[in-house]
């Protein structure tokens, strides 16, 4: 870059701004396809560019047309009539609209550029300032990072059926070739029902897993923990309400034959449950498992620290307990926006990262005003709206021994002719269809297992093989693809 009086020429690519333009005017084609990837004018570097792109925003966006005439009369209504030689300039540096979508990624990746210099600098200065606070100062500094992000996500490029069919018949050839537990074409969810009814938890997804205090919400995604480093999945778990000390003995009571009890209040009254104990330490310890249960309050915190778990040990599942527990310092004082943006910024971190998160949800106290079934409904949700929209899977969670409700009643006949007593409802399915299925629980150690699961009281040792035949196919898309095989690998 050339250094100039007030600092540095900011990246950007003067002919390849004109190329796009001038293609977007003799194509309609060429039109349509930069459309679809530049969204807004500060893709554009050059002042007079990114008046001409927004004279042909407006046109495009009341669908009328765009062509030498159109865009400079309606340069003319905007106050720039002095860019009508520039637009005939324009017309004439192109002859087709060949490789516009590469050009127009080219853009994304100058502005990109652009927006971590300016970025940098800005956050430079302010912490040089020590009237600044250095904790607002960092919840700049993630947001900031979280546009980034964002920018990538939405530069990704669509595709046409034939590359779609093609990932489709991949996925296809692989659950063909798969049996009964092994059909997971995505994360493990810890229960072979629950697999079958979602074929695991897919990248991207962000699954909500909500119920009333004391249901298991906890224990359930514990399960999910578990399960998945046994087979070598790296898990994060951001702990917005429980110590990682309790964390971890509800891993050791799940994964063995332990009671928690034993483990947080009584100890052990035999000496040979000590030589038990420290065989599991010694295969638990290796579980790629990763913790917080501190400084994380925040979504800015959140993300943060989900990156750098991916980054070091390419964590296949993040799951954050729980929702009603986050802030967003960016949001002041609004319940609902800031709920509305958690949210939001969940989601967008699932897709940043290509992996399922999930979040542990609080149900209103409206379930229990109710009659008879205490089962519950979407409306339940605190702060539904935004949580619903976003989410890609709804879970909840009902026992309904936890209302004294008997379950001799012929409505749960399904549930306990299979054995269980409790009812997983996906109340939302965004890649499925909205039912039941169901599990067990089991009080004295705080878990979850399915009904027919013979190991109910065998040893964590004979359970790690629940899983062990399972393939997990997983596509891999990078984040770099949005701006193709040009110039900058992120």
């Amino acid at each position: 870059m050339k250094e100039v009086s007030k600092g540095f020429i900011p990246p950007h690519s003067k002919q390849t701004e004109e190329a796009v333009l001038g293609a977007m005017l003799v194509d309609k084609n060429g039109l349509d396809e930069a459309m679809q990837v530049i969204k807004d004018s500060t893709v554009f570097y050059v002042p007079e560019h990114v008046k001409v792109y927004e004279a042909m925003h407006a046109l495009y966006s009341n669908s009328s047309p765009v062509d030498l005439v159109t865009v400079a009369q309606q340069l003319r209504a905007m106050g720039d009539s002095s860019l009508g030689r520039l637009i005939v300039e324009l017309a004439q540096s192109v002859s087709s609209s060949a490789h516009i979508e590469y050009h127009c990624r080219i853009l994304l990746q100058h502005k990109l550029r652009r927006m971590i210099v300016a970025f940098n600098h800005n956050i430079t200065a302010a912490a040089m300032d020590e009237t600044n606070d250095v904790f607002e100062l960092l919840a700049r500094w993630n947001k900031e990072f979280d546009n980034v992000s964002e920018l990538i996500l939405t530069g990704r490029s669509s595709v046409v059926i034939s590359e779609s069919l093609q990932d489709l018949s991949k996925r296809l050839e692989f659950i063909s070739k798969s049996t009964g537990e092994s059909k997971v074409t995505g994360v493990l969810t810890g229960f072979k029902r629950i697999d079958a009814y979602t074929s695991g938890y897919q990248n991207g997804d962000l699954v909500i897993v909500a119920a009333r205090p004391g249901m298991g919400k906890t224990a359930k995604a514990l399960k999910t923990v578990v399960e998945n480093a046994k087979v070598g999945n790296g898990v994060g778990f951001i702990s917005l309400e429980m110590p990682n000390q309790q964390l971890t003995a509800r891993i050791v009571a799940i994964d063995t034959n332990f009671h928690l009890g034993q483990l947080m209040k009584t100890g052990f009254d035999k000496p040979q449950y000590w030589d038990t104990y420290q065989y599991h330490v010694a295969r638990i310890e290796k579980y790629p498992i990763y913790m917080k249960d501190s400084g994380c309050s925040d979504i800015s915190d959140i993300v943060v620290q989900a990156r750098q778990w991916k980054r070091k040990y390419d964590i296949k599942l993040l799951i954050v307990d729980y929702l009603q527990l986050i802030s967003d310092k960016t949001k002041g004082n609004n319940r609902e926006n800031e709920v509305s943006s958690v949210s939001r910024r969940l989601k967008l971190l699932a897709k940043e990262l290509e992996i399922p998160i999930i979040v542990m949800s609080q149900l209103s106290r409206a379930v229990e005003t109710r009659g008879h079934s205490k089962r519950p409904l979407l409306s339940d949700l605190r702060e539904s709206g935004s949580i619903e929209q976003d989410a890609d899977i709804v879970e909840f969670i009902y026992r309904p021994e936890y209302y004294n409700i008997d379950l001799s009643n012929p409505e749960y006949d399904e549930m306990t002719s299979q054995g269980g007593d409790t009812e997983i409802i996906f109340a939302k399915y965004r890649a499925g269809s909205v039912g039941t299925t169901y599990l067990k629980w089991i009080g004295d150690k705080t878990k979850f297992i399915d009904p027919t699961d013979s190991r109910e009281n065998g040893s964590g040792q004979q359970e790690s093989d629940v899983y062990s035949n399972v393939e997990v196919y997983v596509p891999t898309v990078s984040a770099a693809e949005a701006f193709g095989d040009s110039e900058v690998v992120f």
